[in-house]
């Protein structure tokens, strides 16, 4: 057969390598969303797709899915299996295909979705019980399952797909009367609705899409949706795309092509996605770029977007493709042919960019190696909970391996915790961020709120610090104590010239945090009992295989460093300080300090 290669060759086969020139400009193609001239077959990646499936078909049929005595709280890992087990036994290129031993373990495992199954369709999740929205993520591994097992006429499938129908139909059922927590919730659901009408069709599926639908899909100026994640984000896109294909609504590849765009910039050039401005759990994780390969592969196939083709073939390179990538996805290619398709247009991006999301108030700078994020979105006023912003990380900035993952401002003053800012303002190329504080103490009730026997209302101090039964709202403030932070940062070619001013009550200690990663070699600073850097005066240094972080001057007044945290935090034992090498310069108010970064 003619391009056919031998099993042990594509073994022998190193990851897809990062292709594309870096030119200056992106040049979008004029027939953008148009879907003319279809290319051949990606012959390589499907080869690759097919043997990573097959191997993990190999570990599946020597593992039990589920233990004795242990009741199963995460159904992907069952639904994942389904997928990658009905694809090894519909595609003709595997070894599994017609596997009667394949189709043995396909009706185990699809018999224990069923038994978990709920009357009313749903599937528990963790702390979620009969979770409608839970059950929509399962959908999206079974019902593409379903799409190729449909498709297969071998005879030992007949009872699986009958009960996969089963499955499907009742979750149908919940997909269409039940509620979600969250706004990616929604259109997951109507992903799901979408995949289940497919397949078997019925207008009250459609009918609940567009119930959905019908609230509006929230996306800003910056290109992001509500919960500002690139987890979720990835999510949406997904499911929105799964919308535009099975319902025919082309217009919701407009909004997947806008954010697409705006994570291009989030993505630094070893996959690590820019987190920090989210909204939601992602906000403290280190995640990759390679959670969004079918998003930007169907896109930059669908578009012909120069900077979708990068984006993939970036994602091809990480060794995250070849682990998470590659076993579990052939039942997509199979399921969504346009994905096999080879992407009929070269990656093109431009490395040297500014780009300021004034929504997020978060700006990303790339000049070469240099790498660069600044932020001061987070919502106001401050709650450590999901759904707002509270990362108080204001600056990180990398060089290929050398990594400052973040810089962080904290002061003594009233306990209240790290700077955050109320916002940037860009000046040309000068971002300012800013901050005032407020601490009060608090007058005797007047005679009409006062209780003879003391109880009074439970309630929280109005900087929110801690509860008294004080009835805090019936009292007067008083000596009332302002705290205002100014940090001027000024970029000039990869260089970053900080300007930091903290004025108000004397003698609050200042402390500059800088977190480097792990197992980074500091020059320059001393380091204490306890493993912190105190960058006491010159510069300090890193090097990582051939990248160099300089940075400096410092200034060393004060040796605390505990409890940078807010009381919110420490009170429970708490903290947001992270793995790797800390360096700190400090002070004491009135704070005066210029430093640079390079």
């Amino acid at each position: 057969m003619k391009n056919q290669m031998s099993r042990g060759e594509f073994l022998r086969l190193g990851s897809l390598s990062l292709a594309g020139t870096l030119v200056s400009d992106l040049a979008f193609a004029n027939d953008f969303f148009s879907n003319n001239n279809p290319s051949k077959e990606d012959f390589l990646l499907m080869q690759k797709l097919i043997l990573s499936n097959d191997a993990k078909v190999k570990t599946l049929l020597n593992k039990e899915l589920t233990e004795p005595g242990i009741r199963i709280s995460n159904f992907r890992p069952i639904a994942g299996a389904v997928t990658v087990l009905a694809a090894s036994i519909s595609n003709s290129k595997s070894e599994y295909y017609k596997s009667e031993s394949v189709a043995q373990k396909l009706n185990q495992v699809v018999d224990i979705l069923l038994k978990e199954q709920y009357s009313d369709g749903t599937l528990d999740a963790g702390g979620n019980r009969q979770s409608p929205p839970d059950t929509a993520f399962i959908l999206e591994y079974i019902c593409p399952a379903a799409v190729l097992l449909n498709s297969n006429k071998q005879k030992e499938l007949t009872e699986i797909k009958d009960k996969l129908k089963k499955f499907i139909q009742n979750a149908g059922e919940a997909m269409t009367t039940g509620g979600v927590h969250t706004p990616n919730h929604r259109w997951v659901i109507c992903a799901a609705l979408a995949s289940i009408n497919s397949l078997y069709p019925d207008k009250r599926y459609v009918q609940r899409i567009d119930q959905w639908l019908a609230e509006g899909i929230y996306l800003n100026e910056d290109g992001h949706y509500s919960e500002r994640s690139g987890v979720y984000s990835a999510v949406i896109d997904k499911a929105l795309i799964t919308m535009a294909r099975l319902l025919n609504r082309p217009q919701l590849l407009d909004i997947v092509n806008k954010n697409l765009t705006t994570y291009f910039y989030y993505t630094e050039t070893n996959g690590d996605l820019v987190t920090v401005d989210s909204k939601r759990q992602d906000q403290f994780m280190n995640i990759k770029v390679n959670k969004f390969y079918l998003q930007y592969r169907y896109m930059a196939i669908h578009t012909k977007n120069p900077m979708f083709a990068y984006m993939v073939k970036l994602i091809e390179s990480l060794p995250e493709f070849t682990s998470d990538i590659l076993p579990d996805s052939l039942a997509f290619f199979m399921e969504n042919p346009e994905l096999q398709r080879e992407i009929p247009i070269e990656g093109k991006v431009a490395n040297d960019f500014e780009k300021y999301f004034a929504v997020s108030n978060l700006a990303r700078i790339r000049r070469g190696k240099a790498s660069m994020t600044l932020f001061g979105g987070n919502d106001k006023p401050l709650q450590v909970v999901s759904g707002r912003s509270s990362n108080p990380n204001f600056l990180m900035y990398r060089k290929g391996d050398a990594i400052l993952k973040y810089m962080r401002l904290s002061t003594s003053f009233f306990r209240l915790g790290y700077f955050s800012s109320d916002g940037i303002v860009k000046e040309g190329n000068k971002y300012i961020l800013k901050e005032t504080k407020e601490g009060d103490y608090y007058q005797p009730l007047a005679p009409e709120f006062r209780k003879a026997d003391g109880d009074y209302k439970l309630s929280p101090s109005p900087d929110g610090r801690f509860w008294n039964k004080m009835d805090f709202d019936s009292r007067v403030n008083s000596n009332v104590k302002l705290q205002t932070t100014v940090i001027e940062i000024t970029e000039n070619n990869g260089t970053l010239n900080l300007d930091f001013k903290v004025e108000g009550p004397p003698n609050v200690e200042v402390t500059i945090e800088m977190c480097f990663s792990e197992r980074t070699i500091i020059k320059g600073a001393e380091q204490d009992v306890k493993k912190n850097y105190f960058l006491k005066s010159g510069s300090g240094e890193i090097v990582a295989n051939g990248n160099t972080i300089q940075f400096g001057p410092g200034k060393c007044e004060h040796y605390n460093v505990e409890n940078l945290d807010s009381e919110e935090y420490t009170y429970h034992q708490g903290s947001l300080r992270t793995s790797g090498e800390h360096v700190y310069i400090t002070g004491f108010t009135p704070f005066y300090h210029k430093m640079t970064i390079s």
